[in-house]
């Protein structure tokens, strides 16, 4: 009999004890995807998203995949050469770009953004159908380093395809839309 009495104990304090370390791990989950989503990683140039956009450079000229497949991809250390080959060509970031060209290595560029594995995302319909590069990458163009802006988690997207005209939602919201 006092098994059983103890037994009750345990599970009234065990159940809220439980609930209570749930609770903990899933708000320092939140924190911690919030938190890297404001970090910018260490790259192996100093680059300025704002020289560019300032000179009128598009987006899609440095990141050209954006269209052609289903990632957008860095830019290739030849994209950089085509252009800085001649323009500003003495900047020491500019010689750092040269060198890896010289040496035949690709720069090795650490992504910004990523989707978890079981993610299927491409910047290809979101282009198509007007969504700008801003929308979900923030204003590069001002960023001393690009960093991510938002947490780009499943509610995040699904707000979004949940604000499309009505014709179109059933199709943005289904599952195999993204998860494929």
């Amino acid at each position: 009999m006092r098994d059983v009495g103890r037994r009750r104990v345990f599970i009234r304090l065990a159940l809220p004890l439980a609930l209570v370390g749930i609770a903990v791990l899933v708000v320092a989950a939140i924190l911690l995807s919030h938190r890297s989503a404001q970090a910018a990683p260490a790259q192996p140039i100093a680059f300025s998203h704002g020289t560019h956009a300032e000179a009128g450079i598009e987006c899609l000229f440095c990141h050209p995949n954006a269209m052609r497949s289903d990632v957008a991809g860095m830019p290739s250390v030849q994209r950089c050469v085509g252009c800085h080959q001649t323009i500003a060509t003495t900047r020491k970031r500019i010689q750092t770009v040269m060198g890896y060209w010289e040496r035949g290595e690709a720069i090795p560029w650490q992504p910004i953004n990523e989707m978890a594995d079981f993610v299927f995302f491409s910047h290809q319909p979101h282009l198509l159908a007007g969504v700008n590069c801003e929308t979900c990458h923030g204003d590069v163009g001002k960023m001393t380093a690009a960093r991510p802006v938002i947490n780009m988690d499943m509610g995040w997207c699904l707000n979004c395809h949940l604000n499309q005209p009505q014709t179109e939602v059933a199709r943005l919201t289904d599952c195999m839309a993204c998860h494929k």
